[in-house]
C-alpha cells in the first residue's frame, strides 16, 4: 500500500531504491506517527471535518497500535512502503472509510516532520539524563580521589602537577558546554510542523495550535514553508549537539586507553571490563573504551553528513530528505549506547595512588619551585633561567608540598559551583 497510489504499479526496482530501509527506521518512528495521528483526529474532530463517533473511533484504534507498537509486534511488511501507509491501512481495516479519513488536511510531509520532531524532542531528554548521569558519576570521582596527583601533560611532555580530581571534574564541566548545544537543538525540534502539509498549507480550516498543545510542543512552526524547511535542518541541530558531545566522550576514552598502557599505568579496571588477545596470555585490553571512541568520531561526521544532503537544495520538498532519517537514528541510538557504557564502566574504574613516586615525574615540579622562588623576591625571569640551569646540571630539587589554591586549580576544584552550573541547565 502507497498513500500516494493512483491505481498503477511502480516498477519493483523503483520501489526497492526509493523505499532504502525507511520500514526498519520507521519501527522505531511508528509511536510518534500515533500520537501525532491522534492530535489530528481530535483537531478533525474540533473543526467538524469528523464526526464525534469518526474522531472516538480513530483514537479508539490508534490507541490499540500503539499498544502493539510498545510491546514490539507492530510491523512494517514490504507491501506497505512505511509507517504511514501500514497504519493507515490498519485503521481502514478496522474502520471502513472512517479509517480513509484520517489523512485529511495533511501530508506524508508534514507526517514525517512532526514524528521525527516528536522524537528528537524525547530522544534529546534522554541524552540529556544520561549525560547528567555520568557528570554525576564523574563529579563524584573527582570528589573520592581529589587528593591523588596525576602528572599533567602539554605536547605528550611531562608538564605540570595535576590530580584525578582535577581530570574527572574536567571532563564534568565540559559536558555542560555539551548540553547548551543539546539545550538549542531541542528548543528547535521543540515547533509543531504538523498542518504545513506538503509544505504549502491546507484550504481545510485546520486549528495548528490545538494540535500544538495537544502534543505538548512549545510553539509552533508557523510558516509552513518554513516547516518544510526545516527537515533536515532540525536533525543538523541535534547532530551538533550529539557530536559535541561525542567529542567529550571520545577524548575521554582516549585519555582512559592511554593511561591503562603499561608504559602509564595510571588507572586500571577489573577483568570482566577488559577483552584479551587470541595468542598473548597478558593481555587486558580497553576494547570498550576504543569503541567508544571510534563511535564518537563516527558520531561528529555526522553534522557533516546531514549538510552535504540537505545543502543547496531550494525550498520545498525533495527525496534527497529520505536519507536524513538513516543518518540521524542511528547516532542517536550509537551516543545513548557510549554514554550508557561509560557510566557503567566507570564506576569500577581503580586509580594508582603512587603514579608520582616514580623519579621521572620530578619535573613536573619544576613551576612549583619557581614559583616559590618568585614569591620571596627573586625576579620570574632570573627564577626560571636559575631553574633550566639546575635541572641542566642535575641539580634539581623538587618542591613537593605544592598549594594550588585559585578557583578551578587541583587544590580548589569548585565541585560545588559546577554542580550549580548543571543544575542551572537542568
Amino acid at each position: 500500500m502507497k498513500l500516494w497510489d493512483k491505481g498503477f504499479s511502480t516498477d519493483k526496482k523503483i520501489d526497492q531504491f526509493t523505499v532504502g530501509n525507511d520500514r526498519e527506521l520507521d519501527l522505531v518512528l511508528a509511536k510518534y506517527d500515533v500520537i501525532a495521528s491522534k492530535a489530528h483526529a481530535k483537531m478533525l474532530g474540533k473543526m467538524g471535518l469528523l464526526t464525534d463517533p469518526e474522531t472516538e473511533a480513530l483514537v479508539t484504534e490508534l490507541d490499540t497500535i500503539a499498544k502493539t507498537i510498545e510491546k514490539g509486534s507492530f510491523t512494517i511488511e514490504d507491501s506497505f512502503e512505511d509507517m504511514h501507509s501500514k497504519i493507515e491501512f490498519l485503521l481502514t481495516e478496522k474502520l471502513g472509510d472512517t479509517g480513509k479519513k484520517i489523512h485529511t488536511a495533511r501530508s506524508r510531509n508534514d507526517q514525517v516532520l512532526v514524528a521525527m520532531h516528536l522524537y528528537l524532542k524525547d530522544e534529546l531528554s534522554t541524552i540529556k539524563s544520561q549525560t547528567k548521569e555520568l557528570f554525576d558519576l564523574l563529579l563524584n570521582l573527582a570528589e573520592k580521589h581529589k587528593e591523588v596527583l596525576l602528572p599533567g601533560y602539554t605536547h605528550l611532555q611531562i608538564a605540570m602537577p595535576s590530580s584525578f580530581g582535577l581530570w574527572f571534574s574536567a571532563y564534568a564541566e565540559t559536558l555542560i558546554a555539551d548540553l547548551y548545544f543539546i539545550e538549542a537543538a531541542y528548543k528547535a525540534a521543540d515547533q509543531n510542523p504538523l498542518g504545513s502539509a506538503a509544505g504549502y498549507g491546507s484550504s481545510f480550516p485546520i486549528d495548528r495550535s490545538f494540535t500544538t498543545r495537544e502534543m505538548d510542543f512549545k510553539t509552533l512552526k508557523y510558516n509552513v514553508v518554513a516547516a518544510q524547511m526545516g527537515r533536515g535542518k532540525v536533525e543538523k541541530g541535534a547532530a551538533f549537539g550529539m557530536a559535541s558531545i561525542a567529542a567529550t566522550l571520545s577524548k575521554l576514552a582516549m585519555d582512559i586507553c592511554l593511561y591503562m598502557s603499561q608504559n602509564f599505568d595510571f588507572v586500571s579496571f577489573p577483568n570482566e571490563l577488559t577483552t584479551g588477545s587470541s595468542i598473548m596470555p597478558h593481555k587486558k585490553n580497553p576494547d570498550v573504551f576504543e569503541l567508544v571512541r571510534a563511535k564518537c568520531n563516527k558520531i561528529q561526521a555526522v553534522p557533516n553528513q546531514l549538510s552535504l544532503v540537505i545543502n543547496n537544495l531550494p525550498s520545498g520538498y525533495h527525496r534527497d530528505l529520505q536519507l536524513v532519517k538513516e543518518i540521524t537514528v542511528p547516532a542517536l541510538q550509537d551516543l545513548k549506547a557510549c554514554l550508557e557504557i561509560l557510566t557503567f564502566s566507570l564506576k569500577e574504574i581503580r586509580v594508582n595512588t603512587s603514579i608520582l613516586e616514580d623519579p621521572k615525574y620530578d619535573y613536573l615540579f619544576s613551576v612549583d619551585t619557581l614559583n616559590e622562588l618568585v614569591q620571596v623576591g627573586m625576579p620570574f625571569r632570573d627564577a626560571y633561567k636559575k631553574m633550566g640551569q639546575e635541572i641542566e646540571s642535575g641539580n634539581f630539587k623538587p618542591k613537593r608540598d605544592i598549594s594550588h589554591t585559585h578557583e578551578g586549580s587541583l587544590g580548589n576544584l569548585c565541585l560545588k559551583e559546577i554542580r550549580a552550573k548543571m543544575d542551572k541547565i537542568l
